[in-house]
């Protein structure tokens, strides 16, 4: 399923293959990218690269995001997002910076500022309610 990757850069991320599928909620401390299908929730600190046979149905909260493949849901980003021309969403946005290649399907809202307050996410306060919530299904 998911894994971490090394880049020729040294740089860590994790991913998500073509062909696996995960249904819940991923926190993600680093980068991100998804090329199977996730139904739930993405929170990450780093960058969340949705590749082109990648596929969310529910919504993202991250720091920057590439979207080359489907995304039925709301998009969160507190810097920038940048839509290449394969990428389809369906949903609402909310980003500082969007770019968007010619050919990119986007049906929903948009709303850019300055600051966006929702999308800086708190991994480690995500953290701490998944193992709220795997402690407390222990008992």
């Amino acid at each position: 399923m998911a894994k971490d990757v090394v880049v020729n850069s040294g740089a860590m991320y994790n991913a998500l293959t073509n062909g696996s599928k995960i249904v819940g909620k991923i926190f993600a401390d680093t980068d991100f990218r998804i090329d199977g299908e996730v139904e739930g929730t993405i929170t990450c600190n780093g960058k969340v690269v949705i590749g082109q046979k990648g596929i969310l149905k529910g919504s993202i909260s991250c720091v920057n995001a590439e979207i080359i493949g489907t995304v039925e849901g709301d998009v969160v980003v507190s810097e920038s997002l940048s839509l290449r021309a394969s990428a389809v969403i369906k949903g609402d946005v909310k980003t500082k910076v969007l770019m968007v290649e010619p050919n990119a399907i986007f049906n929903g809202t948009c709303s850019m500022t300055d600051t966006v307050v929702e999308s800086k996410p708190s991994v480690v306060g995500a953290n701490a309610e998944l193992f709220t919530n795997v402690k407390a299904s222990n008992k």
